[in-house]
């Protein structure tokens, strides 16, 4: 138990001196590894949009917020330079923009009525001249980004038979008002929001598939894990003085929440059934057992225990109880979260007590292991995108605070999401 609690101590209490102004930088495009054959992105035009002069800001913000999402995305390049958008002339805009070899043109019509703006969007096929989408979007001017980023998501989603991200938001703690507390952002940094005010410590957020977030927090003097239903603007207690209960995941259903606590003699695993109030216990060894999080289709579970000497990352297979060490050799693993599509776990890890924490990957064999961090400060606190395309982690590499970061699922490109006062904790990508 005391070794559960150093862990505790060195995890939830460095650090929680800072304060200062929240601040989320610029949306900027960040271009992952590619191999010198690769081959070129197919084009998209993008005119600027049709609109009155007295909105041509508001149209201008929706369409740099369209443009940075499919940019990002990385399965489209942009191009603005061509000729404009003009549903009277459709033919010969087509036909221009095929001059320029664009394979697709997104024309836009933004008009207001107070207090609501309509996106009016057009997404064509410039070689057949076809138009593949097309949407209206409404809503006020606090809205017009949000509006972007599900457009964006759907115009990705039809060319490509592949979801987008852009509709996404990170949760993550942070001690920035000497405490820590839960907060979030939308996937490009934008929009930050502080979520709770427990003057205590509050961290591990965890996203459910309904968008709720459940979270640890001392808001009661104990470790306990509470709820955050965004749509209702409520908090509420779920696992309360049972002990030390940390979250780590819900399950794909939404019914139920894998956990650690202490209740027992040794830290382990729970389940907690959200629809009955019961918990069930899973590991029960002579060992610390944590971090658990749920495989996609539910039915497994990864872990990190010291059962066999230092923590290493272990599967479970829920119906039978089935347990193998994924990795063997690592002085301390960490934090390990599974991908979207079921094929790797990704966790924080340190080789030796000399090394910094690094992010890797590790398959379900546990014969394949890829390091996605070097060189770069410490890496910890994994996160993927739910498209599997992106992990967003914390690091302090700038040699200051730890902070959040976003790479590509290769290690690539890796930048810098949310530049806070101080420091930031254990991030989870919404779905």
């Amino acid at each position: 138990m005391k070794k559960l609690y150093k862990i505790l101590l060195a995890v939830l209490l460095p650090g929680l001196l800072g304060a200062g102004v929240l601040a989320a930088p610029q949306t900027d495009v960040y271009i992952g590894i590619t191999s010198a054959g690769a081959k070129k992105l197919p084009v998209i035009a993008m005119p600027a949009f049709v609109a009155k002069e007295n909105i041509v800001s508001s149209a201008q913000e929706v369409h740099d917020t369209l443009r940075a999402d499919i940019l990002y995305g990385r399965y489209f390049e942009v191009s603005e330079d061509g000729p404009e958008f003009n549903a009277k002339e459709l033919e010969n805009t087509l036909s221009g923009w095929g001059k320029l070899r664009a394979a697709y043109l997104i024309g836009g019509e933004v008009t207001y009525e107070e207090p609501n703006y309509t996106i009016k969007l057009y997404v064509y096929d410039v070689a057949t001249q076809a138009p593949v989408f097309a949407k209206a979007f409404k809503g006020n001017q606090t809205s017009l980004r949000r509006l972007a980023h599900i457009a964006a998501d759907q115009i990705i989603q039809t060319l490509t038979g592949r979801r987008g991200i852009a509709d996404t938001k990170i949760a993550f703690a942070n001690n920035s008002t000497g405490h820590k507390e839960i907060y979030v952002v939308d996937y490009d940094g934008q929009n930050l929001k502080k979520l709770t005010n427990d003057k205590s410590i509050s961290l591990l957020p965890r996203w459910s598939k309904d968008g709720r977030i459940y979270y640890t927090t001392y808001r009661y003097k104990n470790p306990d894990i509470f709820a955050i239903d965004l749509k209702a603007g409520k908090i509420a207690p779920v696992i309360i003085r049972g002990g030390l209960s940390l979250i780590g995941g819900v399950s794909p259903d939404g019914r139920a929440l894998v956990f650690t606590s202490s209740k027992g003699s040794n830290p382990s695993i729970y389940i907690y059934n959200l629809e009955t109030g019961k918990k069930r216990q899973i590991t029960n060894r002579q060992s610390v057992d944590g971090s658990p999080s749920y495989s996609p289709d539910g039915k497994y579970i990864t872990f990190v225990s010291n059962r066999a000497g230092n923590p290493q990352i272990y599967v479970m297979e829920l119906s039978t109880g089935q347990t193998r060490p994924l990795t063997r050799t690592f002085n301390w693993s960490d934090s390990p979260q599974w991908s979207p599509t079921g094929e790797w776990i990704v966790f924080a890890g340190r080789e030796s007590p000399y090394h910094p924490f690094d992010i890797f990957l590790v398959d379900l064999t546990g014969t394949q292991l890829r390091r996605l961090t070097t060189d770069a400060g410490s890496n910890e606190d994994p996160t993927w995108s739910p498209d599997g395309r992106f992990i967003a982690f914390t690091s302090n590499r700038d040699g200051g605070k730890r902070k959040l970061y976003v790479m590509d699922s290769d290690g690539s490109a890796p930048h810098l999401v949310a530049d806070l006062p101080g420091d930031t904790f254990t991030p989870h990508w919404s779905f």
